[in-house]
């Protein structure tokens, strides 16, 4: 299995790595049968992900997160990494940017995760929610931290607070954790002071711990319902409003995923 060994150091293919994993995890997770281990690249890396997504908070061995942070590190290098000295800012604004791509990719300071109040990523395998790939590519450390803060915490995280930890294998440095307004019928007055809390929250908490540069996805919107005009509206005046008060930190990035997102913010930073 392993292809030589230098200076006592294992070394492994990302192959062998991946097969570790899954084994490791289908070893521990009784309530999943799988009888063989598909062959295919691709359908590895979905189980893989599916067994992370899936594993509760517990505790795991050294070597596991030794080998998970190397193939995760190698695997995030070869999905390719955005650098945020590589991106140009609005033409209205040198301290904003619009981004369009995959949050996990992008090399910040910071990036802002969409979480539910019970801050433990989402459960669901193979799901396209943000908080699902931060997840993911952030590797199972992520969850086990969040479990302490919560259980330190003793109840749901608030909507519009925040929480900040390491970013693990990602690109950034640090995440922001935060829970958006849900909307249920009409968008409220509440609810909109809410989503401005969010943005609020974590640019202070990115400032108090030395961040220079964070990623916000559009909060709220998609599943929590959130009209996207609206909501992107909150989200450029409320940054705005702190960087006018608060120079720490110096470039803050909209990341869209969506063009019609990306038409939004090109016409409200025009």
């Amino acid at each position: 299995m392993y292809k030589k060994i230098i200076v006592g150091y294992v070394f492994m293919t990302q192959e062998e790595r991946r097969i570790y994993l899954i084994k490791y995890l289908l070893k521990e997770e009784t309530r999943i049968r799988i009888h063989k281990i598909p062959a295919e690249k691709v359908e590895q890396e979905d189980l893989l992900r599916s067994l992370m997504n899936v594993r509760m908070p517990m505790s795991v061995s050294e070597e596991f997160l030794k080998i998970q942070d190397e193939y995760l590190q190698q695997r995030n290098a070869e999905r390719g990494i955005t650098d945020i000295r590589d991106l140009k800012p609005v033409m209205t604004d040198n301290r904003l940017y619009i981004w369009q791509g995959d949050i996990t990719t992008l090399k910040c300071d910071a990036i802002v995760n969409a979480c539910n109040s019970q801050m433990l990523g989402c459960f669901s395998p193979m799901h396209a929610c943000i908080d699902n790939f931060i997840h993911t590519y952030a590797g199972i450390e992520l969850r086990l931290k969040m479990n302490e803060i919560m259980l330190e915490q003793g109840h749901e995280e608030e909507t519009g607070k925040a929480k900040i930890t390491s970013g693990y294998n990602l690109p950034a440095k640090y995440i922001l954790h935060t829970v958006g307004p849900i909307i249920q019928w009409e968008v409220t007055r509440e609810d909109e002071e809410l989503l401005a809390g969010c943005y609020r929250e974590c640019m202070k908490l990115a400032a108090d711990n030395g961040v220079k540069s964070i990623a916000f996805c559009c909060l709220s919107t998609g599943v929590f319902r959130f009209p996207q005009k609206r909501a992107a509206q909150i989200a450029v005046s409320t940054v705005k409003d702190f960087l006018d008060k608060d120079s720490r930190i110096e470039k803050v990035i909209f990341n869209v995923f969506k063009d019609e997102d990306l038409r939004i913010y090109g016409e409200l930073l025009a």
